[in-house]
């Protein structure tokens, strides 16, 4: 009759076991976008040759930009922060692995225990006698040492979907420091090459003020020899002051600029080596980008964005799988009695058992349905981010290859511009000289070379940094 009851309860959990099964929901399906145009340009070749595969100390021929981004490799806190997360995610593999085992440990425990003599439990211990002619113990002692274990049977995979989870985020994790590492090259070689832009402008603004200085002692002697008035005078003076205010603001911004190598190089403040006379003879680098697909192998972030979507489907199955019935076998053995000298009398101090568990949810789903909705739509967000991801990388590459176009352009127009503003200061002295032309067209000429001076190591520094930001967009630098 008792096996009959047994066989019952067993059908009873088998059967609303699959009731529950029948009831769960299905994810949402959403197929992610991996196509990319085949080329950047029209015009452009379908050329496969791509910078990105070119190291960082290979791309960066300037010796003290490499030791710079050396120092910044080994210092920088984000970077440093980075790895940590690292070793977060790799422990979280751990963690679920773990769980496919089985659980055991070791136990050893005592206790007393006095229940009242006419209770069910005092009256069969006092009519138990272990020893013959001898009463049981009264208050009973406990002692235990045994081991035991615990075991949840995968099956349906669902802890082996949540270490492929943790994995697939630990490859995410991977991919996100390369990506810092990608950023954290830029940007230090954008900052030197700005720093020396700064260099080269404040030599340039030096020249200048001592140009005027010079015009304004030419003017100061037109004004004794009544050929001009005190407000000729007076413009070139403000002129002088004016460019001698930009020299100090130039200074300050030379001193930010350090600052913020020193910071990303995780260093207190000190001067920052390198060559100020290379500037204008530094020729950008050629980048080759390749074609739009290698994007998807070379950029950390877009493969970091794939990762974590593999990661979040899985998500959607683990959180489905909740709603499936879970088996656990438990099992103990050891040593238990009431006295120490009974403990290790084999065998009737032995304890053993083994338990199978079959549990599946029936009632108030509604904390799995909250999980599995939330899970379903974390994988559509994942999707959208990977897609953002992918078109976002495609559309820097693309604009920085036409800035590079652009501003070597640029750089030739704004290289003829100053040839011919540097002769027309020349022009306008003689003629003011000679009375042919009046102190405003020296004045503003002078002020318009110098614009066009600081405009062109503007754009030189504007094309350095576009070569730079097109290799790290392409995916370069991290390798």
């Amino acid at each position: 009759m008792a096996n009959q009851k047994y066989k019952h309860l067993v059908i009873g959990v088998l059967l609303s076991a699959a009731v529950t099964g029948c009831k769960v929901p299905k994810a949402t399906q959403i197929q992610e976008n991996k196509q990319v145009p085949q080329q950047f340009a029209e015009a452009s070749a379908l050329d496969t040759m791509n910078s990105a595969s070119v190291k960082w100390r290979d791309f960066f021929s300037d010796p003290n930009l490499v030791t710079l981004i050396d120092t910044a490799l080994k210092n920088n806190q984000e970077l440093n922060v980075t790895l940590q997360e690292l070793a977060i995610a790799k422990n979280d593999i751990l963690l679920r692995k773990g769980a496919l085992k089985p659980s055991i440990g070791l136990r050893a425990g005592g206790g007393v225990e006095k229940v009242g003599r006419y209770t069910s439990q005092g009256a069969g211990d006092a009519s138990t006698e272990i020893t013959p002619g001898k009463e049981m113990p009264d208050p009973l002692g406990d002692l235990t040492i045994g081991a035991y274990a615990s075991w949840e049977i995968d099956v349906w995979k669902k802890l082996k979907d949540s270490e492929q989870a943790a994995l697939n985020r630990y490859l995410a994790t991977v991919e996100g420091k390369n990506f810092v590492l990608s950023s954290l090259i830029a940007e230090v070689a954008r900052s030197y090459y700005e720093l020396l832009a700064l260099d080269n402008q404040l030599t340039i603004i030096k020249q200048n003020i001592e140009v005027q200085d010079n015009a304004l002692e030419v003017i100061k002697l037109q004004k004794q020899a009544a050929r001009v008035t005190e407000l000729a005078v007076q413009k070139f003076q403000a002129e002088v002051l004016k460019t001698k205010g930009m020299e100090f603001e130039t200074r300050q911004q030379i001193k930010e600029t350090e600052n913020r190598i020193n910071f990303l190089l995780g260093r207190f403040p000190q001067e920052i080596k390198r060559d100020k006379s290379s500037f204008v003879d530094m020729v950008p680098a050629k980048v080759q980008a390749g074609i739009p697909s290698q994007l998807l192998s070379n950029r950390p972030d877009i493969r970091e964005a794939e990762y974590e979507l593999v990661a979040a489907k899985l998500d959607v199955q683990i959180a489905r799988k909740e709603f499936y019935p879970s088996l656990e076998i438990s099992a103990a053995l050891g040593l238990q009695a009431f006295k120490p000298s009974y403990l290790f009398k084999m065998p009737e101090s032995m304890l053993y058992n083994i338990i199978g568990e079959l549990a599946a949810p029936l009632l108030n789903k509604n904390g799995l349905k909250a999980e599995f909705n939330t899970a379903n739509a974390k994988q559509i967000q994942a999707v959208y981010n990977y897609e953002k991801t992918i078109l976002n990388a495609y559309l820097e590459v693309s604009t920085q290859l036409s800035n590079i176009e652009n501003l070597g352009k640029s750089y030739d127009f704004k290289t003829k511009e100053v040839e011919v503003l540097n002769n027309s200061v020349t022009v306008s002295g003689d003629l003011f000289k000679s009375a042919r032309a009046d102190y405003m067209e020296v004045l503003m000429t002078q002020r318009d070379v110098l614009d066009s001076k600081l405009e062109l190591i503007e754009t030189k520094k504007q094309q350095l940094n576009a070569v730079v930001n097109v290799y790290k967009d392409l995916g370069g630098g991290w390798k």
